[in-house]
């Protein structure tokens, strides 16, 4: 590869990295962590509509303490400040009905979770369950949780922020890529190369990069275009803030489960054999 090729895709890969710094800004008017926390964590109150909403993101900061964590992975810090944000939001909200709960957006732009010795001898595992956890109870206590996917939502990073979310929304963009591993590990684990893993992308939608693949699976509530995902103009942020709003009235409408991803268009197209197989196990588990 030329080398000016490489520095242009090196500075795009940078760039991507900062993709939910640069729609955190856009839609709360904020771009730096609160008080107390790791600079890595960007969360703010901000209207959204009619309402006022909690926003959470997950950004590169090259000067934090866990070396594993500084390129805009989910690590300990980060999964702990996560949930302390959303279970205070949980608390303060917990004697409004259900109409009134704010919702929580979550911006996803992660790479992955911190691999590294340190982070899992401190115990990874349990920031990223805190996460999770705080996620899932805002959302089956009534809380509205949308995320919104402006670039990579990669592996136990998507699961620790923003995968239990009632609706996801993504951009439509090829910059954005949701997938349970980099295509580099996925190809060693299944000793092919990257040129296999995308042949096979193509006519298998799970082991697909693109976004528009990862849709067939039910998984998302919509698919957003905008004209400039990297730097987001005011039609952007118009657009991508009604889609979060419908969103919100979609998410308030509907049970507070995830049942609706099996129960998508595309889910009972894509997914016949895993939805039959889990009917079955339903049925097996009544009789015990």
């Amino acid at each position: 590869m030329e080398e000016s090729q490489l520095e242009r895709e090196n500075a795009m890969s940078e760039r991507i990295g900062l993709r939910g710094k640069a729609w955190f800004q856009a839609l709360t008017g904020q771009n730096e962590a609160r008080k107390g926390d790791p600079a890595s964590v960007l969360t703010a109150d901000a209207m959204i509509g009619d309402e006022r909403a909690l926003f959470l993101c997950v950004i590169p900061n090259p000067g934090g303490r866990f070396p594993c964590a500084r390129d805009g992975q989910v690590g300990l810090e980060e999964g702990y400040t996560l949930a302390h944000r959303v279970r205070e939001a949980l608390n303060a909200d917990k004697d409004k009905p259900k109409s009134q709960k704010r919702a929580i957006i979550a911006i996803i732009d992660v790479k992955s979770q911190a691999y590294g010795r340190r982070e899992e001898t401190a115990g990874l595992f349990l920031a990223a369950a805190a996460s999770s956890d705080a996620y899932a109870s805002a959302r089956m206590a009534g809380h509205p949780v949308i995320s919104f996917v402006v670039g990579h939502a990669f592996s136990g990073g998507f699961l620790t922020h923003g995968y239990q979310a009632n609706r996801i929304l993504a951009l439509d963009d090829a910059g954005v890529t949701i997938h349970a591993m980099h295509k580099e590990a996925a190809a060693r684990i299944t000793r092919r190369s990257v040129e296999d893993l995308e042949r096979l992308g193509q006519q298998i939608p799970p082991m697909s990069y693109n976004v528009h693949d990862y849709a067939k699976l039910g998984l998302l509530h919509q698919l957003l275009h905008v004209e400039s995902p990297l730097e987001p103009n005011q039609s952007d942020v118009d657009k991508a803030k009604r889609a979060i709003i419908a969103a919100i009235v979609d998410a308030r409408k509907g049970p507070p489960d995830l049942g609706v991803r099996r129960e998508s268009r595309a889910a009972q197209k894509s997914r016949k054999a895993g939805i039959a197989a889990r009917a079955l196990m339903e049925h097996q588990w009544k009789k015990v």
